[in-house]
């Protein structure tokens, strides 16, 4: 398994445990936002915005550049990579039990067809 920063790690799937957060991600894909751009559309307060986008930048997730008194906030996708990356090494276990199902209801559904050339 890749090692990586278990402090990190814990940071980024702790933003990402948050809807608000994660909208706010995905807002920042189509480019940089202020906060108020990034509170807008949830009628929140710029405190509890703030809030969301400190966590965020203890992830990694965002880096937040002041412009004179606006704050502007660009999308870091690297930890999400990592994340990305630690879930990978658990995507065998899901998939491989994908399969096996797969497997067994194509069995059952054989079985349950009447044989060739009989009618039910």
């Amino acid at each position: 398994m890749v090692e990586l920063d278990a402090p990190r790690l814990d940071a980024v799937f702790h933003a990402l445990g948050d809807a608000t957060r994660r909208h706010m991600l995905r807002d920042l894909t189509e480019g940089s936002r202020t906060v108020s751009q990034l509170a807008e559309p949830f009628e929140m307060s710029l405190a509890a915005a703030s809030k969301h986008i400190k966590a965020l930048e203890g992830a990694g997730l965002i880096r937040r550049e002041v412009r004179g008194r606006t704050h502007v906030c660009h999308l870091e996708p690297g930890p999400l990579a990592e994340a990305s990356s630690w879930l990978a090494f658990y995507e065998r276990f899901w998939t491989g039990r994908l399969d096996t199902l797969e497997r067994l209801l194509r069995e059952v559904d054989a079985s349950a067809l009447p044989p060739k050339g009989k009618k039910s």
